[in-house]
């Protein structure tokens, strides 16, 4: 953006630039195209222009990217929740044979309550375990009527996840039911993203990012499951993709409505020193998180 007082300096070397272009020995062709290119210029001047309107408009163009990530997240959610099957209860449909579950004594048609002695719902339940690191879990069930607290197992590493191996059974929602279970479970993928991003000051949260080679591998195992898995992983990578534009960076979208929001407290632009300042670390801690993302995926792919 430019600072007070530049503009009229730069229409007056467009000015200039015009009548060099009609000087020079250029073709027809290439004068078109010069000419073009110093009318956009021209035109980036205007009233019209971007960067002369309220702060407001700004702001509202900035966020409708992130905002159109997370729509089209929650809305193949709730189709998912819909088509049967979407939402998960408590209620255990398989556990795998000789997964840390079936060792744990879980078994088909308990209702899991409880998490290390924490209640949860049932859409928490596969995040809690993953959340562990690893750790041993102790799960609560209902069963026969009886509430029951297995023994405590390590959840196994499977796909980049921590898992025990169950599956729980799944139920159909109507329209309504499935909006709202959409905007629910986005909730709670956004905090565990938001926890996710304040663990990267330990090694472990580090250990749990992800490039773009991850995430084509975990997309490409999800299509072999079915359809469904892949539709979630892909709701998943858009609200992720969402939430991770919304970080106050630059140059992320949510660096530019940060600075937009400065501009409008401070009645003034921000210094084109300082902005290109902050764009170069902003930059630097985007590529730094890519090649920890990328590490990551090699050595799981090598440990493969």
């Amino acid at each position: 953006r430019l600072d007070a007082g530049e503009t009229d300096e730069a229409r007056r070397e467009l000015e200039e630039l015009r009548k060099a272009i009609a000087e020079a020995s250029l073709g027809p062709e290439a004068i078109k195209a010069a000419a073009r290119g110093v009318q956009e210029l021209d035109d980036s001047l205007g009233r019209e222009a971007y960067w002369r309107q309220p702060i407001w408009k700004r702001v509202v163009v900035i966020f409708a990217g992130p905002a159109t990530n997370a729509v089209f997240a929650i809305a193949l959610f709730a189709a998912l929740f819909m088509l049967g099957g979407g939402k998960a209860t408590r209620t255990v449909d398989q556990v795998l044979p000789g997964r840390p579950a079936a060792t744990a004594g879980l078994q088909a048609g308990d209702r899991i309550v409880a998490i290390d002695g924490v209640s949860v719902r049932p859409g928490e339940i596969p995040l809690r375990i993953q959340r562990s690191g690893g750790r041993p879990v102790r799960l609560t069930v209902e069963r026969g009527g009886r509430r029951i607290a297995l023994d405590p197992v390590r959840p196994r590493k499977d796909q980049g996840a921590f898992r025990l191996g169950f599956r729980l059974r799944g139920e159909s929602l109507s329209a309504p039911e499935a909006g709202w279970e959409s905007i629910q479970l986005t909730g709670i993928v956004t905090r565990e993203i938001a926890l996710a991003l304040t663990r990267l000051v330990h090694k472990q949260g580090r250990k749990e990012i992800s490039s773009t080679v991850g995430i084509v591998q975990v997309s490409s195992q999800t299509l072999d499951e079915g359809a469904k898995a892949y539709l979630w992983v892909l709701g998943l990578i858009s609200l992720s993709l969402a939430l991770f534009n919304l970080l106050p960076l630059l140059p992320l979208d949510g660096g530019h409505i940060t600075f937009s929001l400065i501009e409008g407290v401070r009645r003034r632009a921000v210094g084109r020193e300082v902005y290109e300042r902050v764009s170069a670390v902003g930059i630097a801690l985007v590529l730094l998180l890519f090649f920890v993302g990328l590490s990551n995926d090699i050595g799981r792919i090598g440990g493969d």
